[in-house]
């Protein structure tokens, strides 16, 4: 099998395997919580708590995974163990019920995020290759934001929402069966002492020693910890702001949801024009005051019409903004810890959705839905504005390296013809 071959198979499991994972989410959880079975904020943070609990656990155990086997053999256990659980789905007939299976989904969903953000390294044979291969691999998860939702809006529409999990259990059969024949390079490992075996929960320490004793790589972690924690309240709210203020159903939400995954598409797709000395800090950092005011714009109004323009252009800043924090921890994390730095930036991530669920029901009581969601986006641009001075400065310092001869330059520029993985949203 070809290294195309094998990228190609990873790209169309990834693909089905999101779709199914987001139609399933935004159609089946939210509709069957918010809609079917009439979930307030506080229930809804609740479930979305279950979520993000469970994903953390989830990528902790999938990081020190797929540094011992690799991303392949992980994908396609996790892919299989994964169906039970969103079949589960379906037979669900309270809100209680639907918490519990929300949390075995999200944990066994884990490692399929885990081990499908870390694929491009392992299939890589050169720097050249690991921007195709991340634009292509993570650009199947993007185009399956787009579509997955969609189709579970059809689904809903023809059938009902239980038809939606049943399509996540089937996308996840298929992408298991994909990855089967796919060949990859040996995952690096660093060696343990002499007559000591290395324990996951030492490995897991060490890739969170790695993440916060590098500048660089710390910094893209944190920053994107607070665009999630400044999103974190969407997971309790967003069902509600379509069902109580802008006064639609539930498939509304899929099709608001294929306008933010085109969006997304598109934005990553620009990204192909940006010059090498732009992959950066600095830049990222930019991409993320725009990102914050993205969110002003697509929740700052109950009509559909600018609900929809605000979606897309929301999404094409995140589009831009995505892809390139994934490359630049592809650059600049060791290969052999790739996985687990990719597992606990992903412990982050759902940390950071975790906080604002505490608050954000009080938060709405208070002030209303709509307002605690526009405020978020102005708590991320703001973080990014105070920011701005620190990227600079990991800039600065790496073109000092480079100049010293401490470390090569590695021109990994970023060709995404599709875009990046796993947008805000808290899907596994």
């Amino acid at each position: 099998m070809s290294r195309t071959g094998d990228m190609y198979r990873v790209v169309a499991a990834r693909f089905l395997s999101r779709s199914g994972s987001e139609a399933a989410f935004f159609i089946g959880v939210w509709g069957k919580a918010a809609f079917d079975l009439g979930a307030g904020p506080t229930v809804l943070a609740v479930i979305m708590f279950t979520i993000s609990i469970s994903s953390i656990l989830g990528s902790l155990v999938a990081g020190v995974l797929v540094d011992r086997y690799g991303p392949r053999k992980v994908l396609m256990f996790a892919e299989v163990l994964f169906i039970p659980a969103a079949l589960a789905f379906a037979t669900t007939q309270t809100l209680t019920q639907v918490a519990v299976i929300a949390g075995v989904w999200a944990f066994l969903g884990a490692p399929v995020v885990t081990a499908g953000a870390t694929f491009a390294p392992y299939l890589a044979g050169s720097e050249d290759d690991l921007k195709r291969m991340n634009s292509w691999i993570e650009g199947s998860g993007s185009l399956a934001f787009a579509v997955g939702p969609a189709v579970g809006a059809v689904l809903v529409t023809l059938f009902n929402v239980n038809w939606v999990f049943v399509m996540d259990a089937a996308t996840s059969a298929v992408a298991a069966l994909l990855i089967i024949p796919v060949h990859l390079k040996e995952p690096d490992r660093v060696k343990a002492d002499e007559g000591h075996a290395r324990h996951p929960v030492s490995e897991a320490i060490e890739g969170l020693r790695t993440v916060y004793s590098m500048r660089n790589v710390r910094y893209y972690v944190l920053m994107g910890s607070i665009v999630w924690m400044s999103f974190g309240a969407f997971g309790a709210l967003e069902p509600l702001f379509f069902r109580d203020v802008v006064g639609t159903g539930i498939e509304a939400v899929g099709y608001m949801n294929t306008m933010f995954g085109v969006g997304f598409i598109l934005g990553a797709a620009s990204l192909t024009r940006l010059p090498h000395k732009y992959v950066s800090a600095r830049t990222l950092n930019l991409f993320m005051i725009g990102v914050g005011m993205g969110t002003v714009l697509y929740v700052g109004s109950a009509d559909l019409r600018i609900i929809a323009v605000g979606a897309f252009v929301w999404a094409y800043v995140i589009g831009l903004m995505e892809p390139l924090l994934r490359t630049l921890i592809h650059r600049d994390a060791p290969h052999a810890m790739v996985g687990r730095v990719m597992g606990i930036s992903e412990v982050h991530r759902r940390a950071g959705e975790l906080l604002p669920l505490g608050f954000a029901p009080a938060l709405a009581g208070v002030f209303g839905v709509q307002r605690v969601m526009i405020g978020g986006g102005v708590v991320a641009a703001a973080v990014a504005v105070l920011a701005l001075r620190e990227s600079g400065a990991i800039d600065r310092e790496r073109a000092e390296l480079i100049a010293s001869g401490a470390i090569l330059e590695r021109e990994v520029e970023i060709a995404s013809p599709l875009g990046g993985d796993e947008p805000l949203n808290p899907t596994p």
